[in-house]
């Protein structure tokens, strides 16, 4: 059964990632375990260049000309069309009853919600709730693996990879529908390109996380693992796999803190001479 987040290891969880994302430390790096890492930057990197290039200003594109609300029920529609990779893999975890509620909000959403538009099944205490087949095989006991990036893919490791063709092949409603019909111009790719459009536009917000970071990439890989931690621990992860996780020890936290405000210090007092 899944369970609402632990505050005080959210917190803690969400400090150390953020932190060591964006202060610029020297402190230990969290999770050295890269050895992919040269292989990983270089791939970064051209999807970086492929985001600004193409993707972002699309995503700004659909910004412009849609109001909030019609984003919202974008969103709603996609992640009700996709609920039943969440129902199939709550089942091969032996979710049941996760699976039996993830089965009644898709029925709900896709009737009374008008194939998903709307969301009124969270009106009736049924939450959206989110797995996948990486999350599966964690819990069947595979282990991560490296980390890898790969490209126009971005975050994903050796273990989490295998979510992708399993899902899309046998769980996700779009793509069997897409094989089992005839379209021309490639028009079965459409649903699933409007899809990650609707998720660039809504990490837009977001992006001045990034802009801070001392390193963008390693911000992109600790955020991902900080991500996938919870998800698969139904967001209640054990202490000592947070720390596991960070690298870091409750000690550390108060140096952090202090070197997190150096940074801003010395970053402010950067752009000040710049602007003059």
């Amino acid at each position: 059964m899944r369970h609402a987040p632990n505050k005080a290891m959210l917190r803690k969880g969400l400090l150390g990632v953020f932190l060591l994302a964006l202060a610029g430390c020297t402190i230990g790096k969290p999770r050295t375990d890269d050895p992919w890492e040269k292989f990983n930057r270089k791939v970064y990197a051209f999807n970086v260049k492929v985001d600004n290039a193409v993707i972002r200003p699309t995503a700004v594109a659909y910004r412009k000309v849609t109001t909030p609300n019609v984003r919202r029920v974008l969103s709603n529609f996609f992640a009700n069309i996709r609920m039943p990779i969440t129902i199939a893999n709550d089942a091969l975890q032996g979710e049941l009853k996760d699976a039996l509620k993830g089965t009644g909000r898709f029925v709900i959403n896709t009737t009374v919600g008008f194939l998903g538009f709307f969301d009124p099944a969270s009106q009736m205490r049924l939450p959206p709730q989110e797995t996948d087949f990486g999350a599966t095989l964690a819990k069947w006991g595979v282990g991560e693996g490296p980390y890898l990036v790969l490209p126009l893919i971005g975050s994903t490791t050796a273990r989490d990879i295998w979510r992708m063709p399993v899902d899309s092949y046998f769980f996700d409603p779009m793509s069997r529908y897409a094989r089992n019909h005839d379209f021309k111009y490639g028009q079965q790719h459409w649903p699933n390109l409007m899809f990650l459009v609707t998720l660039r536009a809504s990490a837009i917000d977001a992006e001045n996380l990034v802009e801070g970071a001392y390193d963008p990439y390693v911000f992109y890989r600790d955020a991902y693992r900080q991500r996938r931690l919870y998800l698969i621990y139904d967001g209640e992860p054990p202490i000592e796999a947070i720390d596991q996780l960070q690298g870091i020890d409750q000690d550390d936290i108060d140096s952090l803190l202090e070197q997190q405000r150096e940074y801003e210090k010395n970053k402010n007092e950067s752009d000040g001479q710049q602007t003059r």
